[in-house]
Formats: C-alpha cells, structure tokens, sequence
C-alpha cells in the first residue's frame, strides 16, 4: 500500500510539475506527504577552498540566498498541499542531494522526483545528475516527472515478465484501482505465442482489481518507443514498468528500456523495483 510519498524538489521551474504531480497524487491516494529541498553544500565548500593561493571570496551573500530559497520552496509546497487538502511540512537539509533524498526516502512508500532540474537547459536528452543518482541508489518505487507533465488519467503498464515488472503489475493495479483508471497493459514479443502467455499472466497478476483492462501488444521497433506512444494514444498520466528489465545486469544500473522511457516520455513514469 501507498500511505507516504516523498517529494524532493529544487525548487527550479522545471520541477513544478513534480510538485503540482506529488501533491495531487497524494491527494487523490490519501496519502501522508513529506517534501523535501536539499541545499547542495558541495559549491560552498569548493568557494572556500585556498586554491593556488587565491582567498575564497566573502560567502554570506550566497548563504542567505540558498537558505532563502529553500525555505521559499518549502513554503510553496506547503501551499500547494493545503490548497488540496494535504497536510504536508516539508523540510529543507544540507548535504549532497541524491544521498538525502534517498535516506529520507527510507519513511516513504513512494519517491516523486522531478526529471528536469534548474540545470535541465544545459543537457541534451539526458535525465538530470541528481535524478540519475537517485534511481540508482534508492530501493524505493519512483516516480519521474517531465516538465509539462500532468496528473491524472490511465495508466499504462509496460510488462515483459521480468520481476521488476511483476512488481509494476501490483503497483499499477493499486492505483488504477484507488485512482479509478484504466490500464492499457502493454508487451513487446517477436513471438506471438510468448506475447499471448506473458499477458496471461498479466490478467493473473491484475485478477483481484477492479481495474479495466486494455491490452496492447507489438512485434516491430524498438519497446521504448513503443510504449511511449502507447502513452502518447492512450492519454495516460503515468507509465509503470519494472526498473531492471529480463536482460539485468547488476543493480546499479537501469534497464536500457526503463532509462530511454524516462529520458524520453512526455508522462511521468514510475520505475518498480
């Protein structure tokens, strides 16, 4: 069960949408909601540095700039909670970001993170430093959330038999059923026989929710496009699928499909493990 959903934010206006996507889920879910803004320390520390002998500039200014705009954050999302009914204090810590997060992440059920950051103009189809640490080091489900992402509407379940997507399969099943969504159950098989088995085992694995199902399969291309255009057609407001797909190779990193579809897709996406 979903009963508490950390929201990490840098407070960018990039991150928003993860702000807005946490806070409506929780909402929605009746569920507790911590949030949460880092003040990354490691800039401070490298200014203070005596390097080749030139003296660290006076860094007070930028001390109370970033505790200000910590708190400005945690006050935003303070807001955005009580205008949805969502009691929700969240706190602002000092440390390197990604590790924060994933310590804070341990009282929660479900993490929501924001996909582009303040620094998101600087990339070029990459996920952003602190998102990309994250998945790597929690054990938690996490949701990633695209600027412009919204919440709200079906689910989309990409499943390839793997256990991270068994696993996928009982998250999605438990929100479309508590969010009262359909699941568009999507396969990629070049064989039409591991297709028709692998979604048997999907209607055993969805069998005890009231979820409606939809199911979508294909042969041709490659799965991460596919499924996120299954997105794309069904109008869905999140993908779920395992983060590790059938051809894993160590913990630390993710499937090759689960990090193309959170590079690329327009929805947010949670990634089971």
């Amino acid at each position: 069960m979903i009963e508490t959903i950390l929201l990490a934010t840098d407070g960018s206006d990039a991150a928003q949408a993860a702000e807005r996507y946490g806070v409506a889920m929780a909402a929605r879910l009746r569920a507790r909601l911590l949030g949460l803004t880092v003040i990354e320390d490691g800039l401070l520390q490298g200014l203070r540095a005596d390097s080749l002998g030139v003296p660290p500039p006076s860094l007070d200014g930028l001390e109370v700039f970033l505790k200000g705009r910590a708190e400005a954050v945690c006050r935003r999302v303070a807001d955005l909670g009580r205008a949805q009914g969502v009691e929700c204090v969240p706190e602002s810590v000092r440390g390197v970001a990604d590790d924060r997060i994933v310590e804070r992440g341990r009282a929660a059920d479900l993490l929501v993170l924001g996909r582009d950051g303040e620094h998101a103009g600087a990339r070029t189809g990459l996920i952003g430093a602190t998102v990309d640490a994250v998945l790597r080091k929690t054990t938690k489900p996490t949701v990633v959330v695209p600027s412009g992402a919204e919440f709200g509407g079906p689910i989309v379940l990409g499943f390839d038999g793997s256990p991270g997507s068994r696993i996928a399969a009982k998250l999605a099943v438990e929100l479309a059923s508590r969010l009262e969504q359909t699941i568009h159950v999507f396969v990629d098989s070049k064989d039409k026989g591991r297709a028709a088995a692998r979604f048997d085992e999907v209607r055993r694995l969805l069998g005890g929710g009231n979820a409606s199902v939809r199911e979508t399969s294909s042969t041709l291309g490659r799965p991460d496009v596919k499924i996120v255009d299954t997105a794309r057609s069904a109008r869905a407001g999140l993908i779920v699928m395992g983060a590790f797909g059938r051809n894993r190779i160590s913990e630390y990193f993710l499937g090759s499909n689960a990090s193309a579809v959170v590079r690329t897709s327009p929805v947010a996406v949670l990634l089971a493990r």
